[in-house]
């Protein structure tokens, strides 16, 4: 609760009143020493006491009523006092520690900690639909914030700052860098790695976008975070850099391997589709007769679906059942020494889950096929209110890409295998298609798909729901 502060919030007051910005600063101080039962006592104190006064609020949609018939100004008028009566008190408590010297980068911390938060409370609790709306309070100014207008690109390189270097190494989030030998690899040759910054957080990388460029489009991680001078995309087809001095006449694709957005509270504030497009014109002004423009994309969330529909298997009703034939059947019966369907399907989701099936050379040739045509399903026609299921497909098919290209056994780390079982997709951007396929995804729900990636979903795709 608030009593839980030594300085009280009291400079949440009209700003007629003047709030002192020592007692901001002291606010933002303390706060941060608070334990997490203690900062959520202060939130929903906050968000229920110092939120919009509901009387006045109520007196000013009377008066706007009202003034229906007293000409265009009075009605003006009354519809600004009705404006005004909406903002809640700890508007004013925001626009002052927005104005403090790291003031913006604790209002971010602020709403990471909501966000925690929220999916653990009571949502018959009247103080939890409060917190809800100090979110989408905090969320809309920092959304002004950070408007892409406001966000500084930055190309990093192994000259660039130490600090920069490591908070970078910190916040990958799709292949953890391992060394400095790592990073620095990831900012040398034939590499690019950009960031977005912001003037009130300029030490902290807000997105960084890893890009390798290679001799053509990549189907497997480990070409490029493993491997020092082998720059294609396959270990049978690999260019070799004399002293990693970049040849630009074999520079032919730029993928998008890694996009990392790092604050957690500005989740749901969409900079990364700006930062890609930022750095293909980078990218083009650097290397214009690049025609390849693709991601190298993992999967999450695939395995535990796939796991799921294994369990309704059992259950004797799936969408995964039509994409395993009865010869695919019949052998794993014979591999898993299964009596029935039930064993079968049993012993098929244990080995899933432990991952052992990638350590067998027969398991991983069966089970190629169905997990494709099964994984091609799940990004394509696996739906949450219309839009892709796969948030990162979501995310590249929103941006105008294509679903261009599955590649099995493309990353083989313990994340890859958990996530999608070792499988990444490429979403390849046309940009002279972009602006088409995403309006189209976006009002009409229609996913742009390669008639390779199509293939894969051959017999399902009559049953799609687009």
């Amino acid at each position: 609760m608030i009593s839980s502060l030594k300085t009280p919030l009291d400079f949440i007051v009209h700003p007629s009143e003047m709030p002192l910005e020592s007692k901001a600063y002291e606010f933002c101080k303390q706060y941060v020493l608070l334990s997490a039962d203690q900062k959520l006592d202060v939130l929903k104190e906050m968000s229920v006491k110092y939120n919009f006064d509901q009387s006045a609020t109520g007196k000013a949609a009377e008066s706007y009523i009202t003034s229906q018939n007293k000409g265009t100004g009075v009605i003006l008028k009354a519809a600004d006092r009705l404006k005004s009566s909406l903002n809640p008190s700890y508007a004013y408590a925001f626009n002052r520690i927005r104005k403090l010297d790291g003031g913006v980068k604790f209002i971010v911390d602020v709403r990471a900690d909501i966000l925690k938060m929220l999916p653990s409370l009571d949502f018959n609790d009247e103080a939890t639909h409060h917190l809800k709306t100090l979110n989408n309070y905090v969320k809309e100014i920092l959304s002004f914030s950070f408007n892409v207008g406001f966000m500084k690109l930055e190309r990093i390189t192994w000259d660039s700052s130490c600090y920069m270097l490591e908070k970078i190494s910190q916040y990958e989030a799709v292949h953890p860098v391992r060394s400095w030998t790592d990073i620095k690899q990831r900012v040398g040759p034939y590499r690019r790695c950009y960031v977005f910054t912001h003037s009130c957080m300029p030490r902290e990388p807000i997105v960084v976008l890893h890009t390798a460029l290679t001799s053509e489009i990549s189907s497997s991680i480990a070409s490029i975070v493993r491997q020092t001078k082998a720059r294609s995309s396959s270990e049978d087809s690999t260019v070799k850099f004399q002293n990693d001095i970049e040849n630009p006449k074999e520079i032919k694709a730029a993928i998008f391997y890694s996009i990392t957005s790092t604050q957690k509270g500005l989740h749901g504030i969409e900079l990364g589709n700006q930062l890609i497009k930022k750095v293909v014109k980078e990218v083009l002004a650097e290397f214009p007769h690049i025609t390849q423009l693709s991601s190298l994309s993992p999967i999450p969330g695939f395995r535990d679906w796939f796991l799921m529909e294994i369990k309704k298997m059992r259950g004797g009703s799936s969408v995964i059942s039509s994409f395993f034939s009865e010869k695919d059947q019949s052998v794993l019966k014979n591999v898993f020494s299964a009596a029935d369907q039930q064993s079968l399907w049993s012993s098929l989701q244990s080995l899933v889950a432990s991952n052992q099936w990638i350590h067998n050379e027969d398991l991983k040739e069966l089970l190629k096929t169905p997990l494709m045509k099964i994984c091609a399903h799940y990004l394509y026609s696996e739906k949450r209110r219309s839009n892709a299921l796969n948030s990162v497909a979501h995310f590249h098919l929103r941006n105008g890409a294509v679903m261009w290209r599955l590649n099995w056994l493309a990353d083989l780390s313990p994340r890859g295998l958990d996530n999608s079982c070792g499988m990444m997709v490429n979403y390849r951007y046309y940009l002279d298609e972009t602006e088409f396929n995403s309006k189209n995804y976006v009002e009409n729900y229609i996913v742009t798909a390669s008639d390779d990636f199509k293939n894969l979903l051959i017999p399902a795709l009559s049953k799609s729901s687009l």
